[in-house]
C-alpha cells in the first residue's frame, strides 16, 4: 500500500508546482490591470492644505488617487453647469445657498451619514445643505455677524434695553460719535440687519412640515413682526439705526472709537486684533424675540459627475463621512478662520474670538438656499433703508408691507 500511493503523492506535487508557476505567472498581468480610482476636488486656496491633508490620508486607506484642484470660490457653482464630463470635479466646496439651484437642476446627489454623525451638527447646519427634505452637502464651518463691543467705552449689555440706553448716550456724548455701527448705505443691507428683523419676529420664508421652505409663505408682513415694526420707527427717531452709514464708515467709527457697538463677521477678525480696541462679541440682545443672525454654512458636496467617473460611492464616503468628523473641521478651522459646523469640534476651538462669534451665532438662521431668494434681498434691505434714513423715513409698517408685495410679485413672475 505505501508503494501504491508514491506515484500519486508524486503527481500532486508536480501538479502544485505547475499551478504554482501559472499562478506567477499571471500576477503581474492582474496587477497591471488594476487602475486605482481617481477623485478630483475642487478647492478654493483657503480649504486646499486641509483638504490635502485629509485626501492624502484618506485616499491611501482607501487607494484613491486625489487629485485636489485650486478653483475660485467664487466660480465654482456657474462652472460645474458648464464643464465638460472629463474635466469635472466629483467634489466641490460650496456656500450652502447653492443648494437649491444646484439640487434642482440635478448637478449635485444627495449624502446619507450616520445618524451618529449627524448628531454632532447643529440641525440648523444641516438644514442649510437641504433641499426638499433630502440633505446635499456636509457642512464643516458656520459664519454669523455678532454684535461686537468696545469694553472701554460701554459696559457689555445684558438687554436690549441696556444696549439701547448705552448706544444712545455714546452718541450723544460727541457729535463725531453714531450710536451703531451697522452697515446699511444706500442700496440696504438685509443680511446685517437680520438680528435686528428677527428680534422683532421676523422671518423671511416659512416651512413645510418636512422643513422644506414655503417661497409663498413670506414673513416680512407677519402679524407678528407688524405688530413690532414701530419700534423700528422709534430707532429712526432717536438715531439708534441709521441707513446712511455703509459698510466703510461703520468699520472706520468703531475702529476710531467713534462707535462703542458694531454689528460684523469673522472676517474682520485681522482687523479686530489689530485695532487695539478692547472688546467682546455677544449676540445681539433679545428684542421681543431671540436676535438670531442669518448663518451662512460653507460645506462639500457630491457632483453628479461622481456617479459617471465611476467614484459615487467614494466621493460620498469622504464628504459624508470623513469631512464631517470633528479633526478636519478643526484643520479647516485654523485655515479658514470660521467656526467649525461639528459641535465636537467647536468645544476644541481655541481662538477667542472665534469661540465668541461662534456662540453669537447659536440658534441662527441659515440664509434660505432656495433660488427665489434672489427676489428678496434688494427688498428686504431697502425696506430697512427707507425706514432709517432719518428724517422723511417711511414708516417701517408702509415699508416692510411694500416690500413683501413687491417680493411676491417677482416670485409669482419667474
Amino acid at each position: 500500500m505505501k508503494v501504491g500511493r508514491r506515484p500519486a503523492v508524486l503527481l500532486a506535487v508536480v501538479l502544485a508546482v505547475a499551478l504554482s508557476l501559472v499562478g506567477s505567472r499571471s500576477a503581474p498581468a492582474a496587477h497591471a490591470s488594476t487602475k486605482a480610482a481617481k477623485l478630483t476636488i475642487w478647492v478654493d486656496n483657503v480649504q486646499k492644505p486641509a483638504v490635502d491633508k485629509i485626501t492624502s490620508s484618506w485616499g491611501t486607506r482607501r487607494g484613491v488617487d486625489v487629485n485636489v484642484v485650486f478653483h475660485s470660490f467664487g466660480t465654482i457653482r456657474d462652472d460645474l453647469k458648464t464643464v465638460k464630463a472629463e474635466n469635472a470635479p466629483d467634489v466641490i466646496v460650496a456656500a450652502h445657498d447653492w443648494t437649491g439651484d444646484l439640487a434642482a437642476n440635478g448637478l449635485v446627489l444627495s449624502l446619507f451619514p450616520t445618524k451618529a454623525l449627524k448628531k454632532q451638527f447643529p440641525k440648523y447646519a444641516l438644514d442649510a445643505f437641504s433641499y426638499g427634505g433630502r440633505l446635499y452637502g456636509a457642512p464643516y464651518a458656520l459664519e454669523n455677524v455678532g454684535l461686537v463691543v468696545n469694553t472701554r467705552l460701554v459696559k457689555v449689555p445684558k438687554t436690549f434695553a441696556q444696549f439701547e440706553k448705552e448706544a444712545l448716550a455714546f452718541k450723544r456724548k460727541s457729535p463725531d460719535n453714531i450710536a451703531l455701527a451697522v452697515p446699511q448705505g444706500s442700496g440696504g443691507d438685509a443680511y446685517h440687519m437680520y438680528p435686528f428683523f428677527s428680534g422683532l419676529g421676523g422671518f423671511v420664508f416659512g416651512h413645510a412640515k418636512n422643513g422644506a421652505l414655503q417661497p409663498n409663505k413670506l414673513g416680512l408682513a407677519s402679524k407678528t413682526f407688524l405688530n413690532n415694526a414701530s419700534l423700528i420707527d422709534k430707532w429712526n427717531r432717536e438715531g439708534l439705526i441709521n441707513s446712511k452709514i455703509d459698510y466703510g464708515t461703520a468699520k472706520n467709527a468703531w475702529l476710531k472709537q467713534q462707535a462703542a457697538f458694531w454689528i460684523t463677521g469673522p472676517w474682520e477678525v485681522d482687523a479686530l486684533k489689530a485695532s487695539g480696541n478692547p472688546f467682546r462679541i455677544i449676540q445681539l440682545p433679545k428684542i421681543k424675540y431671540q436676535s438670531v443672525p442669518f448663518l451662512g454654512v460653507q460645506g462639500a458636496m457630491v457632483t453628479k459627475f461622481a456617479q459617471a467617473h465611476g467614484v459615487e460611492s467614494l466621493a460620498k464616503d469622504l464628504v459624508a463621512s470623513e469631512m464631517m468628523k470633528a479633526g478636519f473641521q478643526l484643520d479647516l478651522e485654523q485655515a479658514n478662520l470660521r467656526y467649525p459646523a461639528n459641535k465636537l469640534a467647536g468645544k476644541r476651538v481655541n481662538d477667542p474670538i472665534l469661540r465668541q462669534f461662534g456662540a453669537a451665532g447659536a440658534g441662527g438662521v441659515p440664509m434660505p438656499n432656495i433660488p427665489q431668494m434672489g427676489s428678496v434681498w434688494a427688498e428686504l434691505g431697502g425696506a430697512w433703508v427707507k425706514a432709517t434714513k432719518g428724517t422723511g423715513a417711511t414708516s417701517a409698517r408702509v415699508a416692510f408691507t411694500t416690500a413683501a408685495k413687491n417680493i411676491l410679485d417677482k416670485i409669482a413672475g419667474g
